[in-house]
């Protein structure tokens, strides 16, 4: 771990380079930020003295120290646990893309996978969104979870497409992950909860029947700290990768943008709830 560390850029990881490192790759604490961990676990595992992480631990340092699927699987065996099975949907970001959104900080990026689980944000991402650095999605999916199952998270974002716009996407999109999936236990047991927790999702699940691509859309945000933001929001497929990077911008010199620029600014604390 402390080699895969040291190797990685702290700009790549997404943080600025200052003076007085006394390490080439980011801190312990910087590590510990972007896998959601303790830096004191961070530390037990670098020095051995943890010895039985779980699945979802190794998979958040493998995203954050963005090993190759080699490296990863490596790390997932030296904890003593099986990799990944092919034909189950990946939660691993490639280097590149991590790269790629970590140099978008002025927006906000937020990486999803197949079954819509956040495994992924930048740091503007997070003030937007008001999702705290150490979040790790309800039963392992988001927003697909909190669509159907939160109401008073919709009710902080207006789409212009339509209230249900959102949630017949997202079923659109699950459709297809368990037609090419079947064997992700995960996923099904995602889509079954759903389906019994929101009438709408089960509604949707049942009657839709053809695939609704996901198309520009304008979103007004309710923020509690800056108010109304009107923002477009955009969906890049990494098909290579089966994942989706959520962006949201605003018009260069816009009110919305410098309501933007001062929730990445001052880290809003507020409590608004924003679904892709």
């Amino acid at each position: 771990m402390r080699a895969w560390r040291e190797r990685l850029s702290p700009t790549d990881a997404g943080f600025t380079v200052t003076g007085g490192r006394r390490t080439p790759g980011p801190r312990r604490e910087e590590l510990a930020q972007l896998a959601g961990l303790s830096v004191d676990y961070v530390m037990r595992l670098e020095q051995g003295r943890a010895t039985s992480p779980s699945a979802q631990v190794v998979g958040g340092l493998a995203r954050a120290l963005q090993l190759s699927h080699a490296e990863r699987d490596q790390l997932y065996r030296s904890a003593g646990l099986l990799p990944p099975r092919d034909g189950t949907v990946s939660t691993h970001v490639p280097a590149g893309i991590q790269r790629l959104a970590a140099r978008l900080d002025d927006v906000p990026v937020g990486v999803l996978t197949a079954d819509w689980t956040l495994v992924w944000w930048n740091t503007t991402w997070s003030p937007c969104t008001a999702t705290p650095p150490s979040f790790r999605p309800p039963n392992g999916t988001w927003p697909a979870h909190s669509s159907a199952t939160a109401p008073h998270a919709r009710r902080c974002v207006r789409s212009e497409r339509g209230p249900d716009a959102f949630e017949a996407s997202i079923v659109a999109d699950l459709k297809d992950a368990v037609s090419r999936y079947p064997a992700d236990a995960r996923l099904d047991r995602l889509v079954r909860e759903l389906r019994g927790k929101s009438d709408a999702f089960a509604h949707h699940w049942a009657t839709q029947t053809s695939a609704i691509p996901h198309t520009t859309d304008r979103k007004t945000i309710r923020h509690p700290e800056v108010g109304d933001v009107l923002l477009d929001c955009d969906v890049l497929i990494v098909p290579s990768a089966d994942l989706r990077m959520v962006t949201y911008t605003a018009a260069t010199g816009s009110s919305d943008a410098g309501k933007l620029d001062l929730l990445r600014v001052t880290g809003g604390r507020g409590t608004a709830t924003v679904l892709p």
